[in-house]
C-alpha cells in the first residue's frame, strides 16, 4: 500500500490550515508557496475536502480557505479518506465495496488484512492536526531541524 500525492499533499495543505488558522482566511497561493505544492494541483484537492466538510472557502479579495473544523477534531484519517476514499490492503476489508472473492466468507488471509486496516486505522485516527502543529511549534521552539515546511 502506498498513498498517493493526493493523500500527503492534503495532509500538508491541511496541516499549513492548522499552523496559520488564526491569521484568517489563507490564499491558496500562500499554501502553495509554503508546501512546494502546485498551486492548481492544490485547487483539487481543496474542492475535494470542501465537499467532505473539512475546509470552508471564503470569497473575495480577502478571501481564502478556513478549517471547517477545530484543528483538534480533524484527524489525518479523516484527510486522506476524504481524498484516497477507504484505507485498506485489499478489496475484501472494505466496507464500501462488495468482494467478488469467492472464498470471502472462509477465507484466512482476509483476517489478516482486516487486522491490518484496523490498526492502520487506528493510528491515522489517533493523530489531529493539532497533534502535527504543536509538534511542529515545539521542535522550532527547541531549534531542532522537523520534517515539516513553515514558517513562523
Amino acid at each position: 500500500m502506498k498513498l498517493s500525492t493526493k493523500g500527503r499533499y492534503g495532509v500538508r495543505a491541511m496541516f499549513d490550515l492548522a499552523l496559520y488558522q488564526g491569521d484568517g482566511p489563507i490564499p491558496l497561493r500562500s499554501i502553495a508557496e509554503r508546501q512546494g505544492i502546485s498551486e492548481n494541483y492544490l485547487e483539487q484537492l481543496v474542492a475535494t475536502l470542501r465537499n467532505e466538510g473539512l475546509v470552508n472557502s471564503v470569497r473575495g479579495a480577502h478571501g481564502g480557505y478556513l478549517l471547517a473544523k477545530k484543528a483538534e477534531e480533524i484527524t489525518v484519517g479523516d484527510i486522506i479518506r476524504a481524498l484516497e476514499g477507504p484505507i485498506a490492503l485489499s478489496d475484501c476489508v472494505t466496507e464500501d465495496i462488495e468482494s467478488e472473492c469467492e472464498n470471502n466468507d472462509g477465507c484466512v488471509v482476509k483476517l489478516i488484512w482486516q487486522q491490518v486496516k484496523e490498526n492502520i486505522d487506528e493510528v491515522l485516527d489517533s493523530i489531529t492536526l493539532e497533534d502535527i502543529r504543536q509538534e511542529a511549534i515545539n521542535a522550532k521552539q527547541n531549534g531542532e531541524q522537523h520534517g515539516y515546511m513553515y514558517h513562523i
